[in-house]
């Protein structure tokens, strides 16, 4: 079963939170700051953390980038007091999945966790499909039905990111941090550049499409 870690400095949000998680089948680790967050996240196998965002030593945002720099595939579900635009915005730039806003329905979050896992279970595979469209991790080919297409290495990287995790949109730092590497010095518009090349070598495709969403970055949308 999935661990969940839940990261929230008031032991009552965190009893509750936990006591609907592992009512619903799943396993639960707890964390009253970021501190013992990020200790419990070192020890313990974690799927998933469900985050606050005010918190005691070591704020909400922070804990995301340290979670976000060990594993950049960790889901993360962001808790929120106030639950305005800006603080949704900065969230999903710091690499965020999802939010809510307190007060909650216990029901409802333990309906995003399962979609969350859900859609990164599909991340987490060496083959992703997007319907006639097959990538394939282990050898770095695509397949559109039996047509074999050759990508430069990098821009497989970020198709395929974005196909693991349809609907999330990620910043180009974000992409460029794992993809090419925190040290990369290069252009700040690789991402841009690539993100067009996939455009143009996909122009015919009925399949899916690369949706650039502006101020925050892009996102792989699949056609149903």
């Amino acid at each position: 079963m999935p661990t969940i870690l839940v990261a929230d400095d008031d032991a009552n949000i965190r009893e509750l939170v936990c006591l609907f998680l592992r009512n619903d089948g799943f396993e639960t680790a707890e964390a009253g700051d970021c501190k013992e967050a990020l200790a419990v996240y070192a020890q313990v196998h974690i799927d998933l953390v469900v985050l606050d965002i005010m918190m005691p030593i070591m704020d909400g945002w922070t804990l995301c980038k340290e979670l976000q720099r060990s594993n950049p595939d960790l889901p993360l579900l962001m808790l929120t007091a106030r639950g305005e635009t800006w603080e949704k915005v900065k969230g999903f730039q710091l690499g965020t999945d999802d939010y809510l806003t307190k007060p909650f329905d216990p029901l409802e979050l333990t309906a995003r966790v399962g979609a969350l896992l859900k859609r990164y279970r599909i991340g987490s595979t060496q083959t992703i499909r997007l319907g006639s469209i097959i990538l394939d991790r282990q050898t770095y080919k695509v397949m559109r039905g039996t047509e074999s297409l050759a990508l430069p290495l990098k821009e497989f990287e970020l198709l395929y990111k974005l196909a693991g995790t349809p609907g999330q949109f990620y910043t180009s730092e974000q992409l460029i941090d794992q993809i090419w590497g925190i040290d990369y010095a290069g252009d700040d518009r690789t991402i841009d550049v690539h993100v067009k090349r996939l455009r143009e070598r996909f122009a015919t495709a009925t399949d899916f499409h690369i949706e650039t969403v502006r101020g925050l970055g892009y996102r792989l949308e699949v056609h149903k």
